[in-house]
């Protein structure tokens, strides 16, 4: 009997347990939070935004066709039906029982009040820019308190924190825009399950040869229907995911160890050191051993967000 990693990506989401998960409606507002693993952890868009806070793990996110490194304190903002995820991969045994803090709110109700209040007028750019992703620094702090109130509360003392947050979102400079493209995703459920697995595929795999003709069959699509279903998913051709995802997770090795850039290479799963300088200067506008160069002492190992001197280069 022919089993496939599609098949069994699947049975293994149906396998696990229900997660610590807590929803909280009240008017235009939805507060939820979940631990880790849950069945919240996919491939996914919706058509409210969504103000998204990581409390505990470290991992891998993706918004629209941006891929990235998290942990506790990480904040983005995702606008309707921009696709997103994290995935965690740096865990304690038996996982977490919270990791996400999360608000949802709908476009319309806003937008109408911000018509009749003008203070309200204060917070529309910042949601037009949350059409590309938008990650906040020196901020998780301060989130996570609002996040609480608005948890704890309700009615318009609940809207209250919710605003007082927006707002402070939308003044702060501290940010950077995430995917390049406004992208929007899939919306039948089937469509997006095969995302999550190939996705969740790529992930877990990417230090090993990795060739669109496998997963297209894998997911019962030829070739050329394939590279148009992925393109479509993520914002890039899949030669270029994969080479964003290793150097993105090459970025990591570089700040966090004294590996050899060739060893760095290896490690992350390209084939050529000089394939991987020429791919690593296309992605991040600087070589490997000048990322290294500019990181160092900046980071400290830390985990700590750039500055914004170096944003732009980190991880675009």
């Amino acid at each position: 009997m022919e089993q496939t990693w599609l098949k069994d990506a699947q049975r293994e989401i149906e396998r696990k347990p229900p997660e610590l998960e807590r929803e909280s409606y009240d008017g235009i507002i939805n507060y939820l939070e979940h631990g880790y693993p849950s069945s919240r952890v996919r491939w996914h868009c919706h058509e409210e935004y969504e103000l998204h806070l990581i409390v505990a793990t470290s991992g891998r996110l993706f918004v629209g066709d941006y891929i990235g490194e998290f942990s506790p304190g990480h904040l983005v903002l995702t606008g309707p039906r921009l696709p997103h995820n994290w995935i965690s991969t740096v865990v304690p045994e038996g996982g977490v029982p919270l990791r996400d803090m999360i608000v949802q709110f709908s476009h319309a109700p806003l937008a109408g009040a911000a018509r009749v209040i003008p203070e309200l007028r204060e917070l529309l750019p910042l949601l037009e820019r949350s059409s590309y992703g938008v990650e906040f620094f020196d901020m998780g702090s301060e989130a996570e308190r609002h996040l609480a109130c608005i948890r704890a509360t309700h009615g318009a003392e609940r809207f209250g924190h919710f605003v007082q947050l927006m707002v402070a979102l939308a003044r702060t400079a501290n940010y950077r825009l995430l995917s390049t493209a406004s992208l929007r995703s899939y919306d039948d459920d089937a469509t997006l399950a095969k995302v999550n697995a190939v996705l969740n595929y790529i992930t877990e795999n990417y230090r090993e040869p990795i060739s669109a003709e496998m997963l297209a069959e894998q997911v019962g699509m030829s070739l050329s229907k394939f590279s148009r279903f992925f393109r479509k998913a993520t914002g890039n051709s899949f030669t270029d995911f994969i080479s964003r995802l290793r150097i993105n997770k090459a970025c990591q090795l570089l700040m966090d160890t004294d590996q050899y850039v060739s060893n760095v290479c290896y490690d992350v799963g390209f084939q050529n050191v000089a394939n991987f300088n020429r791919r690593f200067l296309q992605v991040k506008g600087v070589t490997p051993k000048e990322f290294r160069r500019q990181a160092d002492g900046r980071f400290g190992g830390i985990g700590g967000p750039p500055d914004q001197s170096v944003a732009a280069a980190h991880l675009s």
